[in-house]
Order: structure tokens, then sequence, then C-alpha cells
């Protein structure tokens, strides 16, 4: 059974809710879940994982949240193979600054340079806009459930 990965940086709690939104889409669909805050991934698992789902939100001038920075600054210096590794991608951020949703792309920059394929189109979340983040990931995620599962 394929297990997917769903991993996030958050400041706030919001990445973290839609997290667990894709996490729950996913498992309603059979699927094997682990939902992890990027403090707690070791880079050097990322290889072992057949899907994963990144779920980040900008914080500041354009910025990894806190609990991402550390785990994109492994990447950079570990620079793991992650050919075979497929990946999601899923922003938050607010319209208002010029640098929205800049760390859900820092992180899947670093992501494909190392090898991994992205699946799915990147969702980009707008704090400005009138839909809820949750909103956003259960669509997403039944659009990304039809990528994984064909």
């Amino acid at each position: 059974m394929t297990v997917v990965h769903v991993l996030f940086g958050t400041e706030s709690g919001n990445a973290e809710m839609v997290a667990d939104d894709i996490a729950a889409a996913f498992g309603d669909q059979g699927f094997e879940t682990v939902t992890a805050e990027l403090t707690d991934v070791e880079v050097s698992d990322l290889a072992a994982m057949e899907i994963a789902v990144f779920v980040s939100s900008t914080y500041g001038e354009g910025g990894l949240p806190e609990t991402a920075a550390p785990f994109y600054d492994a990447l950079l210096t570990e620079r793991p193979d992650l050919t075979g590794v497929r990946f999601a991608a899923f922003g938050l951020g607010d319209s208002v600054y010029e640098t929205f949703n800049n760390a859900i792309d820092t992180l899947r920059t670093a992501l494909l340079e190392l090898g991994a394929e992205q699946i799915g189109t990147t969702a980009r979340h707008d704090a400005a806009s009138t839909t809820p983040a949750t909103d956003l990931a259960g669509t997403w995620a039944g659009d990304l459930l039809t990528l994984v599962t064909a």
C-alpha cells in the first residue's frame, strides 16, 4: 500500500490544519497517511517516501516558517538524491505581499533540483481571499487523488 506523507511547516497553525485535511482526504480513499511537522522529518528519510505532500505557509517577507527553515537548510547541505520521490505542494500566503507564497516555491525548487518529481499543480491559498484554506485543500486534494490513483 502506498503511504502518503503529509509534511508541513507553519508559524500560526494554518498549514497544520490544511495538512490534516489533506491527510484526511487521502485516508478517506484508503491510503495510509503520515502527517508530520518538518521539524520532525529527517532529510535522509525523504528518499524512501513514495509520495510526499508539502504544505507551507510563507512568513514575513517571503521566508520559510520557523518549523520549515531547518529542514530546508538540511536539504541544501545534505543534497539527497530524490529520484523516484513524487511530491505535491500546497502554499499558504497573502497576496498583499510581493513575495506571495514564496516559501512553497522555495521548497518546491529545492526538491526538483534534487530529482524529485512534482505531481499536480502547486496550490496557492491567498489569505486575502474569502475562500478558507481548508476548502481549497479539500478540492485540491481531490484533484491530486485522481493523479495518484491513475
